[in-house]
């Protein structure tokens, strides 16, 4: 384990080991969280392949996970200690932490299984250091695809990471959230009677994002609105499908306010934000962010979707946080 003192706060203030205690934490300004890897080498993760996986003799396919799984934990607590060192209190953990931990023959599913232990240190930890883990499962999770077998996919995977996360002994509820889109465009019927028949380990940590092509913000939020799943309100998206001009055009705004009255905890309420590459509506993420909605200033914790990762975070301290403390 890392040599910072676990009992302190990334504030460096002693913090109530309760999860809920420090859910409840209330910050002065928008806590701005890291997505899966940092742009340096420090925070990486190991990976195979699904055609080198299914290369490998059956007898040594255990092996073979086990090895990552077991580097990929202790990286993920690398990135729990880049994390404190860096004052950020949200991680998005990556979606191929466990690669083939969800493929049909089981074997990294029972790998994980007999992790648990060490997975729950994990747990602990993050719970411990008030560093709020949630997770982006990949886009082949389409709730409303229209095909039984993707569907069926679908549920699975986002039955492995459910099990992950509870093995990690991180709670069923929005504050370790799994986010996803809504998939197929004008099934929204669809999307609502899918999720509504989810098993209480996946739907009571779901979240949905609206996008830049399937699903605006509006069409998104009648769907959490009729199944009781918070929207994780993505400014960028937004602008992208509605053709906006600024982020400061007022369905932004209203957009973001809908979206907290969907969270039953409006402190637990996460946006994400990302600037164009090239223009404003450029849908491709810049390396930096340099604009921002006004109306995030009320937001308590923001995903940073940016290229450059921690120095995107580091940048957006330095003018805007500053700015608004």
């Amino acid at each position: 384990m890392s040599a910072v003192r676990e009992s302190e706060s990334l504030s460096g203030v002693v913090i109530n080991s309760s999860p809920h205690a420090q859910q409840l934490q209330k910050t002065a300004s928008p806590q701005l969280g890291l997505v899966c890897i940092t742009f340096s080498k420090e925070v990486r993760f190991r990976t195979i392949t699904r055609t080198r996986y299914l290369a490998l003799p059956e007898e040594q396919r255990e092996t073979a996970l086990k090895v990552i799984y077991r580097e990929n934990l202790q990286r993920l607590d690398l990135a729990l200690t880049f994390c404190v060192r860096n004052s950020i209190r949200l991680y998005r953990m990556s979606s191929a932490l466990f690669p083939m931990s969800d493929w049909e023959d089981e074997v990294g599913a029972t790998v994980l299984e007999k992790m648990s232990a060490d997975l729950a240190k994990i747990g602990q930890r993050a719970s411990r250091l008030g560093i709020r883990m949630v997770l982006h499962p990949d886009q082949y999770v389409v709730l409303s695809s229209d095909s039984p077998q993707v569907l069926a996919s679908s549920v699975k995977i986002l039955n492995r990471h459910a099990r992950t996360l509870d093995l990690l002994g991180l709670p069923r509820s929005c504050w370790s959230l799994m986010n996803i889109h809504g998939g197929k465009s004008q099934r929204a019927d669809q999307l609502v009677r899918v999720i509504s028949e989810l098993p209480e380990n996946i739907k009571s940590r779901l979240t949905l994002e609206n996008d830049e092509y399937a699903y605006s913000a509006s069409e998104i939020l009648e769907v959490c609105q009729q199944t009781g799943i918070p929207l994780v309100f993505d400014a960028h998206h937004h602008i992208c499908h509605e053709s906006l001009d600024s982020y400061d055009d007022p369905s932004v705004a209203q957009m973001f306010h809908a979206a907290r009255e969907t969270w039953t905890q409006p402190e637990w309420q996460l946006v994400h934000i990302s600037n164009g590459e090239e223009a404003f509506q450029d849908r491709k993420h810049s390396d930096f962010i340099n604009a921002m909605p006004s109306v995030y200033r009320e937001a308590p914790w923001i995903e940073v979707e940016a290229k450059h990762k921690e120095e995107a975070i580091a940048h957006l301290r330095s003018w805007w946080l500053q700015d608004i403390s």
